[in-house]
C-alpha cells in the first residue's frame, strides 16, 4: 500500500489560520479520497508559516470495483418512464434485466463500476481542495483566478512504496506538482527532492525547518525557561502567544534581552501587555519581585552575531513602546490622584447603547442596584455604591484607552492610587468577573455586589428594548452575562430573590426613558412599579412602544391602565382604563420568554454540566421562590442525589401510579379528592402502616422545608417507597365499598400533596 505526500508551499501564512487550515486540509483530502474508494490507515497535517503539509499512510493503490443493482419499473410501464429509469442508469434496454416479481416483471439494472488509479483519485481531489479550500480571507495574485490566503508557489504531491515514489500529476492554473521543496528562507532556500514523507522530514530539518508546530512550541517554551533559569527569572505562561509565535518562525532561535529601567517600575500587566500585543514578547519575571525585568524574542534564523543585532534593534523599538505607556501611565496617575470624578464625566459622551444611554447613565443605574444589592451579599451600601461609581472611570484613562484590555485592572490600580478603600479598588478589577467558565468569581462582598449589579443593568436593559439573543446570535454577549450573575449567586451562595433585582433593573431603565422632565407625577410612578411588580411582562410591552411610538406613547399607556378588583379570581387585574378589559391573561398563560425564563434556561446548562438531568431542574423550577437560584440548586441536587438511591427512583413510580390513578378516579367522579383520608377506614395492615409512614415523614418534612434541609425532606419522602409499594400490592383502591374507595383516593391525594410539597414530580421524565 503506498503512503501520499502533499505539500502546498506559498508565501507566509497569518499564524493565526495555521492549525485550522492544517485540519481542514487533512479533512478535505481524506474525506475526498474515502468518497471514491480510497481508504487509508492513518493521517496527519502540520504547517510552518510557509507551507501545509499531508502525510497519508496505508492508501489504497486503486479503489475497488463497484456492483451497484437498481430496481426500476414494471416491465409493461409506459415508456416515459423506462426512459428516465435507463437515463439515470446509464444504460440502453438491452442492457438491464428482467425479472418476474410477485407484482409482475420488473426492470433490473446492474451498474459496476471499475476501480480507478489511486494517483488519479488523487489529483481530482487535490485540485478540488485548492480551489474550494475555506479560508477566513483569500487573495489572487498575477493574472491567475486561483485564491489563496498568500500567493501559492509550488505543488509537492507523490506516491511512494518500497519500490520507489512517483509524481501525481497535477496542474492548477500553471503551478504543476512535483517532488522538490525548499528549506528555510533564509539558511537554506535551494530547492531539494524528496521521496517519502521521512525523507522529507528529515530534509527539512537540515535545512532548519521544524515541521511539526508542536516541536516548534516546544523548543521555544524550553530554550526560554532555561534562558531566564540561568538568571534567577522565569517566563510569564502565556499559551495563545506560544503558539502564535510558534506559527511565525520556521526555525525558532530563542534570544533574552533587557528592558530599560526606566520602565522597570510600570505595573506588570502594562509591561506584559505592550510587549505582547505590538512586539510578540514573553514577558521574564522576577519571582522575588513580582517586576517584569526582561524579555523573550523568537527569530527566525541564526546569525553569526548570535542574535545581537536582533537583540538590539528589538530593544530600541521596545523603549519607543514603553515610553508610550509611562507617558500614558503617569498622566492617568495625575488625573487619578488629583480628581477621578472627570474621567466619569468625560463618559457622559461615550455612548452605551442608542437605547440605553451612555456610560455615565449606565453607572448610575449599576450604582443604585449595587447599593440595593449591598445588603444582601453583606457589603456596606456606601462603600458598595462608590465603587460602582468608580468601577467603570478608567474607561476614560489614556491607558485603557490603548489597551483596552486592561480595563478593569487599570482602574484598581488608579483608585489605590488615589487613596480610595481597597475594597473599592478591587471592585473595580472584579466586577467584570466571570466573563468565561473558567474564570475565577469575585468573593469579596462590594466586588459581588458591583458584578451582579453590572450584569444584571446589562440583562434588563437590552430585554428592556428587546435585544434578546436568538438562536445562536447574541452580540451583546447576554448568555455570558446571565452565567455569570448565576455562578456569583451560588458559588457565593448567595439566598435571594432574584426577581426584585431584575424589577428594579427595568424599573431604572424605564426611568431613564418615560420619566421626563416630571411629566409623570408621583403617583403615576407609583402606579408604573406597581404595575412591573404584578406584572413583569409589562416591560415588554412599553420597550415595543418605547421603540416604536416614543416616550409620550409610553407614558400615555401608562395613564390608561389601572387596576380593579376581580371577584372571581380574588385578586387585582390590569384593565384598560376605559373599557376595563383585562390587559393580560392569567398568569399561567404569559409568555414563557421573560427573563427569569432566560435564567432558568442558562443555569440547566450550568447544572447539566454538574450531571443533574434537565427534567429534575424542570421539577424544581416548578416551585415557589423559584427566582431564589441558591434555593433551586439546593433542592435539585437533593432530588438528584435521591434519584440516584432504588429507593428514591421506585418512590417516583409509586407516586406517578398513586398520581394516575387518583387523577383519572377526580376526572370520572368530578370531584377533588383533597382531603379526609381517616385511618378508622383502613381495613388491612398495610393501609394502616402507611397513614402511619405518612404521618412520620410529615413530621420530617415539613420542619426540614421551612429550614430549606432539602437532603432531609428528600431522605425522609425516599423512605415512603417500602409503605406505598405494600399498599399498592395489598389493597385495591376502586373497591365496592364507596367510603372505603373515598377514604383510599383522599390517601393518594395526601401521597400525592406530600411528595409535591418537596418538588414538582410530575416534571420527570419515565
Amino acid at each position: 500500500m503506498p503512503d501520499l505526500l502533499i505539500e502546498l508551499f506559498s508565501e507566509e501564512i497569518p499564524a493565526r489560520m495555521q492549525k485550522r487550515a492544517g485540519e481542514d486540509l487533512q479533512k478535505l483530502v481524506t474525506n475526498g479520497l474515502v468518497e471514491a474508494g480510497l481508504t487509508y490507515a492513518s493521517a496527519a497535517a502540520f504547517s510552518t508559516p510557509r507551507r501545509l503539509t499531508l502525510t497519508v499512510e496505508g492508501l489504497l493503490a486503486q479503489s475497488p470495483t463497484t456492483r451497484e443493482e437498481r430496481k426500476g419499473p414494471k416491465a409493461d410501464a409506459p415508456e416515459k418512464a423506462i426512459e428516465g429509469f435507463l437515463r439515470g442508469a446509464g444504460l440502453t434496454r438491452d442492457q438491464v434485466q428482467e425479472r418476474e416479481t410477485p407484482k409482475g416483471n420488473v426492470l433490473f439494472a446492474v451498474i459496476e463500476k471499475p476501480g480507478r488509479p489511486a494517483a488519479e483519485i488523487i489529483a481530482e481531489v487535490l485540485e478540488a481542495t485548492v480551489r474550494h479550500f475555506p479560508w477566513p480571507k483569500s487573495m489572487r495574485w498575477g493574472s491567475s483566478a486561483l485564491k489563496w490566503v498568500r500567493p501559492l508557489q509550488s505543488i509537492l504531491c507523490i506516491l511512494s512504496d518500497e519500490a520507489g515514489h512517483a509524481v501525481v500529476p497535477v496542474d492548477i492554473d500553471g503551478i504543476t506538482s512535483g517532488d522538490t521543496t525548499r528549506g528555510h528562507r533564509f539558511m537554506a532556500p535551494a530547492q531539494m527532492s524528496v521521496t517519502s514523507f521521512a525523507d522529507y522530514e528529515a530534509k527539512l530539518a537540515r535545512a532548519h525547518v521544524v515541521l511539526d508546530p508542536g516541536a516548534r512550541a516546544e523548543t521555544i517554551w524550553n530554550d526560554a525557561t532555561n534562558m531566564a533559569f540561568a538568571s534567577g527569572l522565569e517566563v510569564v505562561e502565556d499559551a495563545g502567544l506560544l503558539a502564535e509565535v510558534a506559527g511565525l518562525v520556521e526555525w525558532p532561535v530563542v534570544l533574552m534581552g533587557k528592558i530599560g529601567d526606566d520602565f522597570l517600575d510600570l505595573p506588570p500587566e502594562v509591561l506584559q501587555t505592550s510587549m505582547k500585543e505590538h512586539q510578540k514578547f514573553f514577558s521574564v519575571r522576577n519571582p522575588k519581585t513580582g517586576r517584569i525585568e526582561r524579555f523573550i524574542t523568537v527569530a527566525n534564523c541564526e546569525t553569526a552575531d548570535n542574535g545581537a543585532t536582533i537583540l538590539a534593534g528589538n530593544e530600541k523599538v521596545l523603549s519607543a513602546r514603553l515610553a508610550d505607556a509611562k507617558f500614558f501611565w503617569e498622566n492617568d496617575l495625575r488625573v487619578a490622584k488629583d480628581d477621578m470624578s472627570v474621567w466619569t464625566q468625560a463618559l457622559e459622551n461615550v455612548t452605551f447603547h442608542n437605547k440605553l444611554g451612555s456610560q455615565a447613565d449606565r453607572i448610575e443605574r449599576i450604582a443604585a442596584l449595587a447599593r440595593e444589592l449591598a445588603p444582601v451579599v453583606g457589603a456596606d451600601p456606601d462603600i458598595a455604591e462608590e465603587a460602582a461609581r468608580l468601577a467603570k472611570a478608567d474607561l476614560s484613562s489614556e491607558m485603557v484607552y490603548e489597551f483596552p484590555e486592561l480595563q478593569g485592572l487599570m482602574g484598581r490600580y488608579y483608585i489605590t492610587a488615589a487613596g480610595k478603600d481597597d475594597a473599592i479598588a478591587a471592585g473595580a478589577q472584579e466586577h467584570y468577573s466571570p466573563l468565561g467558565p473558567s474564570d475565577d468569581v469575585p468573593t469579596a462582598p462590594v466586588s459581588v455586589a458591583v458584578a451582579l449589579a453590572d450584569k444584571l443593568d446589562t440583562l434588563t436593559g437590552f430585554w428592556a428594548i428587546d435585544e434578546k439573543p436568538t438562536g445562536s446570535k447574541d452580540p451583546f454577549a447576554l448568555r455570558r452575562a446571565a452565567l455569570g450573575v448565576i455562578r456569583l449567586v451560588l458559588e457565593n451562595e448567595i439566598s435571594h430573590t432574584l426577581f426584585s433585582s431584575l424589577n428594579s433593573g427595568v424599573m431604572s431603565h424605564l426611568d431613564q426613558k418615560i420619566e421626563i422632565e416630571g411629566q409623570i407625577r408621583a403617583e403615576k410612578r407609583a402606579n408604573a412599579i406597581r404595575i412591573l411588580d404584578l406584572h413583569p411582562s409589562m416591560e415588554r410591552t412599553l420597550a415595543r412602544m418605547l421603540k416604536t411610538s416614543g416616550e409620550k406613547k409610553a407614558v400615555e399607556h401608562l395613564e390608561s391602565i389601572k387596576f380593579i378588583w376581580d371577584e372571581e379570581a380574588g385578586e387585582e387585574v390590569l384593565v384598560d382604563a376605559v373599557s376595563e378589559e383585562p390587559l393580560f391573561p392569567p398568569a399561567e398563560t404569559l409568555e414563557e420568554d421573560d427573563l427569569l425564563a432566560f435564567f432558568h434556561d442558562r443555569l440547566k446548562v450550568y447544572l447539566r454540566d454538574q450531571g443533574i438531568r434537565h427534567d429534575i431542574i424542570d421539577a424544581c423550577i416548578a416551585m415557589p421562590n423559584n427566582d431564589d437560584l441558591t434555593l433551586l440548586v439546593k433542592r435539585a441536587k437533593a432530588l438528584s442525589e435521591t434519584l440516584k438511591t432504588d429507593d428514591g427512583e421506585n418512590l417516583i413510580q409509586g407516586f406517578k401510579r398513586a398520581n394516575n390513578i387518583l387523577s383519572q378516579a377526580e376526572e370520572a367522579d368530578g370531584v377533588e379528592y383533597s382531603y379526609g383520608a381517616d385511618p378508622k377506614f383502613a381495613q388491612d395492615p398495610a393501609e394502616t402502616a402507611l397513614f402511619t409512614a405518612l404521618d412520620q415523614a410529615e413530621a420530617q418534612i415539613t420542619p426540614a422545608m421551612a429550614a430549606q434541609d432539602f437532603t432531609t425532606a428528600m431522605s425522609a419522602m425516599a423512605a415512603l417507597r417500602t409503605p406505598i409499594d405494600a399498599f399498592f400490592d395489598a389493597v385495591q383502591i376502586n373497591t365496592d365499598n364507596q367510603t372505603v374507595r373515598r377514604n383510599r383516593l383522599n390517601l393518594l391525594s395526601r401521597i400525592r400533596t406530600l411528595c409535591l410539597s418537596v418538588a414538582d414530580l410530575t416534571k420527570l421524565d419515565g
